[in-house]
């Protein structure tokens, strides 16, 4: 199962947060124009009331005509999911879906804390233990927008998060603690990198898996282009012929065991998922210990 770790040509995975006024929308915009130099290539969501219309070839800002997909209520996570797999076939492999605002698809109307509530209604149930079928909505969601074969740029709202500790003399004092996003608390771990914009429009990384560490000044397409030019260093991932998804280790079978075994058997390199389709179509049957 195990294999010799190399570096892979990746796609872009990346959070935008920040308080209203930030320019979240148009960070997005300019990061994403930077991935793909193409702004044809770059396609958003818009649950905003349709402001990012407002930024369409802007000469001011530097914008382009991007493809454009308004979302009105409700925000379910399914709608979320048909918006962001649809952009991704219009841009293609080396384009951007920006989903601007994730955060609807949790507080908003029809998202995942809407979706809990309704559960939490029925006969037996309750807030706890709607919790779990409500989870698979949310997870299903995230992982959807984050296996999609392109970049994906999101953008969430900021709150200031507070609590409240306990001083000298047993006296309670409320503390600020920062800004947190409007999303599930472990959403942010989701993404690959994370930038906080202040209402200054300068962006800090709060996570980065790449060189950006140190980052911490107004987003511009350069920034984007860096960024595509590190995630291109690398192999390309392996993806099957069938579904089209990265084919990853399956039980004891590595990816090269997995595509050679696949390819034997089936005229073509396949993930374990659609080898079990093939088998159960019963074009052959291979021996046991092939797939």
């Amino acid at each position: 199962m195990f294999e010799e770790v190399t570096r892979r040509k990746a796609k872009a995975r990346i959070a935008l947060t920040g308080v209203s006024g930030s320019g979240k929308t148009l960070s997005a915009l300019l990061l994403a124009y930077g991935l793909t130099g193409d702004w044809s290539k770059v396609a958003l969501i818009d649950t905003e009331h349709e402001r990012a219309r407002f930024y369409a070839e802007r000469e001011d800002f530097g914008t382009g005509k991007f493809l454009y997909a308004p979302m009105y209520p409700p925000y379910s996570p399914e709608k979320y999911i048909q918006a962001v797999q649809e952009g991704a076939q219009v841009v293609g492999n080396d384009g951007v879906v920006i989903v601007d605002s994730f955060s609807h698809a949790w507080s908003s109307e029809g998202g995942v804390l809407d979706i809990k509530d309704k559960i939490a209604a029925r006969n037996g149930m309750n807030d706890y233990t709607a919790w779990n079928e409500a989870g698979k909505h949310q997870n299903g969601l995230v992982n959807a927008v984050l296996s999609v074969n392109c970049h994906t740029i999101v953008t969430m709202r900021s709150k200031m998060s507070y609590e409240v500790q306990v001083g000298e003399n047993n006296k309670k004092k409320i503390v600020k603690l920062g800004l947190e996003p409007v999303q599930r608390n472990d959403t942010e771990y989701e993404f690959d990198i994370v930038f906080d914009i202040s209402r200054d429009h300068i962006a800090t990384t709060s996570k980065d898996v790449t060189f950006l560490d140190s980052y911490g000044a107004i987003i511009t397409p350069e920034l984007g282009q860096q960024l595509r030019d590190w995630l291109s260093q690398g192999k390309e991932p392996e993806r099957c012929e069938g579904c089209g998804k990265i084919i990853r280790p399956y039980r004891n079978k590595s990816v090269s065991e997995l595509i050679a075994g696949s390819t034997e058997l089936y005229g073509k390199q396949l993930c374990a998922e659609c080898c079990v389709k093939e088998k159960t179509k019963g074009r052959i049957r291979p021996a046991p210990e092939s797939i």
